[in-house]
């Protein structure tokens, strides 16, 4: 199923990821600060208005890191 998700939110997701990646990495750079933002993207998609919607299903988050995670090997930009 195709889920109708917000440019904002999709972005936020793959900020997440890349962000999630980079802590990742063996001793990171600026670790505090990646935590920190690591932290905020996770609140900005938990509380993004669209779960409040119909489509914003426990499926639809599942989707939504599925689709992240498929434009990030890509480099698309584009939801």
């Amino acid at each position: 199923m195709t889920y109708p998700y917000p440019d904002d939110l999709v972005r936020a997701q793959r900020d997440w990821l890349a962000t999630y990646q980079q802590l990742a990495q063996p001793r990171p750079r600026r670790a505090a600060a990646l935590r920190r933002r690591l932290l905020d993207l996770s609140a900005q998609i938990q509380w993004h208005p669209f779960w409040s919607t119909p489509p914003g299903t426990p499926a639809a988050r599942v989707e939504l890191r599925r689709l992240a995670h498929r434009q990030e090997q890509r480099g698309t930009r584009a939801a």
